[in-house]
C-alpha cells in the first residue's frame, strides 16, 4: 500500500466487500498519521458519502448516515484509561443496525468485544503496509473479498 490513493482504494474495497455491514466492528491501529481516518474515508466513499470525513480524535465519535445504514466512527486516542469507555455511553453504538469503525481500540482496554475484521498500518519506506486479521466468519468473509478487491483494482 505505498501511497494515500491506495489506502484509499483499501477502503472502498471494504465497502464492496462487507454485503450487510449492519452489526460489523472494525479496529484500526497504527501510529499517528499511519492512515487510518484515510481508510475511513475510502470506506464512506465507497458506501456513497459524498460529504466531508474528518478525525473524530476530538469529538470522539463521527456519525454517519449513509444508505440506511448508521456508522460510527470513534477515535479513541484521547482516552487516558478504560474508565473513559465505561463513562461514554458509546456502548450503546455497537448495535445489529451499525458499522462501528474503531480508532485506537486498545485505549478502551479489554472492554471492547473482539472486532469483526481488524487493521494494522505500518509506515515501511515510503509508503504503509496493511494487515488484515478477522476475528469472526463475518469478519473472514469480508477480509477474503475485500482483498480480492483491492488488488484487482
Amino acid at each position: 500500500m505505498p501511497d494515500e490513493a491506495a489506502t484509499l482504494r483499501l477502503g472502498e474495497a471494504l465497502a464492496a466487500a462487507a454485503g450487510s455491514p449492519q452489526g460489523l466492528v472494525l479496529h484500526l491501529r497504527g501510529e499517528l498519521g499511519a492512515g487510518k481516518t484515510t481508510l475511513v474515508r475510502g470506506l464512506l466513499r465507497g458506501l456513497g458519502h459524498t460529504g466531508r470525513v474528518k478525525s473524530p480524535t476530538y469529538t470522539l465519535v463521527e456519525p454517519y448516515a449513509v444508505l440506511r445504514l448508521n456508522l460510527y466512527h470513534f477515535d479513541f486516542y484521547r482516552f487516558k484509561d478504560r474508565s473513559e469507555w465505561l463513562s461514554s455511553g458509546f456502548r450503546e453504538y455497537f448495535n445489529p443496525e451499525s458499522l462501528c469503525v474503531v480508532e485506537w481500540p486498545e485505549r478502551a482496554g479489554d472492554l471492547l468485544a473482539p472486532p469483526d475484521l481488524e487493521i494494522r498500518l505500518h509506515y515501511q519506506s515510503a509508503g504503509r503496509t496493511a494487515e488484515l486479521a478477522a476475528h469472526s466468519p463475518r469478519g473472514e468473509a469480508w477480509r477474503t473479498s475485500a482483498l480480492s478487491r483491492w488488488r484487482s483494482s
